[in-house]
């Protein structure tokens, strides 16, 4: 859609009276030059460059441009309520002293270069937001969304008319902001998530030094919009109006990245890992320029804007699962992505290998206890067994001990069940969601090649050139299931915590690459192509394993072994408990 800028009237901001003009030192005195009318691509083109960065006015009028375009409710209090209000609900009071909504949860308003008249102004705002948006439970946000946006509004009425618009919105694509506990807890979690895939060694660093880790990626945005200097927080929020959500992912994603290659400077276990992720990102322009920042945001392939949608409803839905509403708060409520220590005991891995497990699965499951459902010591060494103890539970993991004392395993997304839909034939289910790994002698992690490699997936619109995938040593007859995804089941699927990356939403140039787990009453298999990632006979005895398409994996233990236990671990809810 072609947007005409030219045609807009211009927003008076340059004279504003809320901004502390002598601290805005880059400014300058030239507007840009900007087309007639300006394309998407256009756009996005300029926001992500800065185009307007140095201008106010001019980043005034793309604001404005925008947020009016935003498809909102059909009655969305604008600028007259605002001056129909504001007496009645801040009164005679002196601004300063009154208290902010609870929605804020105790966040502070952001300086962001404005002066005392702007700081009270921003508070008058997020009141009678407040008084006229009684259903926003938790916006944490807010109070740095109205501080920025009055940089570039007329003022405190239009500013509220342009926050009004942004929380208003009613087209689920354009998604701005979160307005209940439930739904941030969710984004804090599928952040969680990101991180855990393209931040590993943050991650790592984080799960070695925190005893919660959510607690840490609880302040994500928080990192972006209150942490931020102001002109870093301003440029993302350019792109944030263009581009949507996903900006914000990459941003944070990049801030971690930056810290832990500052954290690697400084050896030595940290007192407190959550202020120190504060306070080197308030301090960012010692380390890292906007545009470093911003590069390293864009490098980091994510993936699609649906997918990241799936998994904040899977988390979303396993929130609503373990009892939290949509008026829930923050302090009735405290999230431990740990192992119990205390309760916690298997045969093959201590408590503490456990938690490093349990620090790479998806957070929503991550949100309950581990639970023992098949041992060989206690149910033996039969694949029959294994699987009528294993059926109805997911996801799972699978913990091998060889006589060797080598350990490994895998995380596996799916119900052993599904395997029941390839009939007597070895058929693959699953999701992208599964990885392999060793801990001893060494503690390794493989996920799926398609996370680390997207080239793998074929550009969009192309044929679908799917390459016949090797057959795997020993096995016969070996299929993929038709969707290539997570396949049918008796349950409601909408009632299924496991619709993240499903293969059936890539257009993969390999089925190689999507053979994520098998079992038939012969064997059951982890990883295709090339050699299985691990490979179990009927008897749960012997095994192989070897470079598998699916996770790009090296062997992990001797490529032939001989199993001393198996235990399977499910998950159980009893975080309330």
């Amino acid at each position: 859609m072609e947007k005409s800028v030219k045609s807009l009237p211009m927003t008076d901001v340059q004279g504003n009276q809320f901004v502390a003009w002598d601290k805005m030192t880059d400014l300058e005195k030239d507007c840009p030059v900007v087309p007639a009318v300006i394309d998407d691509d256009l756009l996005k083109q300029y926001a992500r460059q800065g185009y307007w960065a140095k201008s106010h006015s001019l980043r005034g009028k793309i604001y404005e441009q925008i947020i009016k375009a935003v498809p909102c409710r059909t009655v969305t209090p604008d600028a007259e309520v605002y001056k129909d209000i504001v007496e009645k609900i801040t009164g005679k009071w002196n601004t300063s002293t009154l208290s902010l909504p609870e929605f804020v949860d105790g966040n502070t308003i952001p300086n962001y270069c404005l002066n005392v008249d702007g700081i009270d102004a921003v508070r008058k705002i997020l009141l009678c937001i407040s008084s006229q948006f009684p259903d926003i439970s938790f916006c944490p946000v807010l109070p740095s969304i109205v501080a920025l946006l009055l940089h570039y509004s007329a003022g405190e009425a239009d500013c509220f008319e342009k926050v009004c618009r942004l929380l208003a919105c009613n087209d689920r694509t354009k998604h701005f902001f979160d307005q209940t506990f439930l739904a941030y807890e969710s984004s804090c979690m599928t952040f969680g998530d990101l991180a855990n895939k393209y931040c590993q060694g943050a991650h790592k660093l984080i799960v070695s030094s925190s005893e919660d880790v959510l607690e840490v990626y609880s302040d994500w945005l928080r990192w972006i919009f209150g942490e931020l200097p102001f002109n870093y927080t301003a440029r993302v929020l350019d792109i944030f109006f263009v581009e949507g959500c996903k900006v914000l992912y990459r941003v944070a994603l990049a801030l971690l990245k930056f810290f832990q290659k500052s954290r690697a400077k400084q050896p030595g276990k940290s007192a407190n890992i959550r202020a120190d992720v504060q306070s080197f990102v308030q301090e960012i322009n010692t380390h890292v320029s906007v545009e470093k920042l911003l590069e390293k945001a864009f490098a980091i392939r994510l993936f699609s804007r649906k997918e990241i949608r799936l998994l904040r409803d899977a988390n979303e839905k396993a929130l609503k699962k373990k009892g939290i509403t949509v008026n829930q708060k923050r302090e009735r409520h405290n999230v431990h992505l740990a192992v119990n220590v205390e309760n916690f005991t298997s045969s093959i891995v201590s408590a503490k290998e456990m938690r490093e497990i349990w620090s790479w699965i998806p957070e929503r499951f991550a949100l309950s206890q581990p639970l023992l459902i098949f041992t060989t010591l206690d149910h033996g060494y039969s694949l029959n067994r294994f699987y009528a103890h294993c059926e109805g539970y997911e996801p799972t993991i699978i913990l091998i001990k060889t006589t060797k004392d080598e350990v490994c395993g895998a995380y596996l997304s799916t119900d052993w069940s599904e395997r029941r839909r390839g009939g007597n034939k070895l058929s693959y289910f699953g999701t992208g969601e599964c990885f392999v790994f060793k801990l001893q002698p060494e503690m390794v992690r493989y996920e799926w090649v398609i996370i680390k490699h997207p080239e793998l997936e074929a550009a969009k619109g192309t044929s679908d050139t799917m390459a016949e995938f090797p057959q795997q040593p020993g096995v016969l007859d070996a299929e993929l299931p038709e969707d290539m995804g997570l396949v049918a089941s008796s349950e409601d699927p909408s009632d299924r915590l496991s619709p993240f990356l499903a293969a059936r939403h890539f257009n993969l140039t390999t089925k190689a690459t999507a053979m994520f787990m098998a079992g038939s009453p012969e064997s059951i298999i982890v990883g295709g192509g090339g050699c299985p990632a691990l490979y179990i006979d009927e008897n749960l005895n012997r095994g192989t394993t070897g470079c598998s398409s699916t996770f790009n994996n090296l062997p992990l233990c001797s490529e032939t072994f001989q199993i001393s236990m198996l235990e399977v671990w499910g998950f159980q809810d009893n975080v309330f408990s």
